[in-house]
């Protein structure tokens, strides 16, 4: 009698996962940058760069904490052997503070009538279908081909008509008109990427035109307003036709013309000058550190059709 044993029942090998699955070791290692190499390229690129910036950044600094007699004795590329606060002492006792108030106050009154007008014209612009409105929007893209030195007799004339010489409107007008065109190409472009449904929603809600702007446009141009405030306020602060051209008084001069207060009539103080350049140029480097990213977000605007 012939007894037969039970078999032995296996469990059946589970397939490998292919090679070419998303979950497979192979993929996950590439995934994870195992294979990727440095850019090598890129990093002498950037500390190439580095160097173009930092190297002026740093004698510029270094500069102005030498004296004078030290930097003639040793030369503008020799490392300082000691520093010293005089040229900023100096600088600050001077007329410095009154001009640095006047070029601020050029600035933001730049800045706001730029803001003020740019987005009310470029919200125009984009919603209206007038031909008027179109032909405005010509006249201002032809001022984007104007400079400013091809005009400024007439501009001298106007503004002694209207007996503005010798005052700070001088400055701040023309300085804003000529920041005007390029702000409202800036903000066009900006508006123009903003959906029609977010329009047609708003009006379905029974807002009228001041309420779109003020709702919906303003906080959505937000990135624009920042790049053309920067860009106005770098414009208004590093004016240099305008102010000398249209105002003669020293109370009302601004930086770039009161640096030329640490020029003697026959040599130039370079620490000294050095320091006065540096603390003008503070507060543009304060503004672009807070108003990068909406900067970036700006210039970039339009292009993500």
């Amino acid at each position: 009698m012939t007894t037969t044993s039970p078999s032995t029942s296996r469990p059946a090998p589970s397939p490998a996962p292919p090679t070419g699955t998303p979950g497979s070791p192979r993929r996950r290692s590439r995934r994870s940058g195992a294979y990727q190499r440095p850019n090598v390229v890129g990093g002498l690129g950037a500390g190439v760069w580095l160097v173009i910036v930092g190297v002026p950044l740093y004698f510029l600094a270094v500069t102005g904490l030498r004296a004078s007699g030290a930097y003639l004795a040793d030369g503008p590329m020799a490392l300082p052997t000691s520093l010293t606060a005089e040229n900023y002492i100096t600088v600050l006792t001077s007329q410095f503070p009154r001009y640095f108030l006047n070029n601020l106050l050029v600035t933001a009154a730049c800045v706001a009538i730029v803001l003020v007008l740019a987005l009310p014209a470029a919200f125009a612009i984009v919603r209206s279908r007038s031909r008027l409105v179109s032909t405005g929007f010509s006249v201002v893209l032809l001022g984007l081909a104007v400079p400013a030195q091809a005009v400024i007799v007439p501009l001298y004339l106007m503004i002694t008509q209207l007996r503005l010489y010798d005052s700070l409107l001088a400055i701040i007008l023309p300085t804003a008109a000529f920041a005007l065109p390029l702000s409202i190409v800036v903000l066009t472009s900006s508006l123009r990427d903003v959906p029609t449904e977010l329009y047609e929603a708003i009006a379905i809600d029974g807002a009228g035109t001041m309420r779109t702007l003020f709702s919906l446009v303003l906080p959505l141009s937000r990135p624009g307003l920042a790049t053309i405030g920067i860009y106005t306020a770098l414009q208004a602060w590093n004016g240099f036709l305008f102010p000398l051209v249209l105002t003669q008084d020293p109370a009302v001069r601004v930086l770039t013309l009161g640096l030329w207060d640490f020029q003697g009539q026959y040599g130039t103080n370079v620490p000294l000058v050095t320091a006065a350049v540096t603390l003008s140029l503070l507060p543009l480097l304060v503004v672009y550190l807070l108003g990068r990213r909406f900067l970036l977000a700006g210039l970039t605007a339009g292009t993500g059709k």
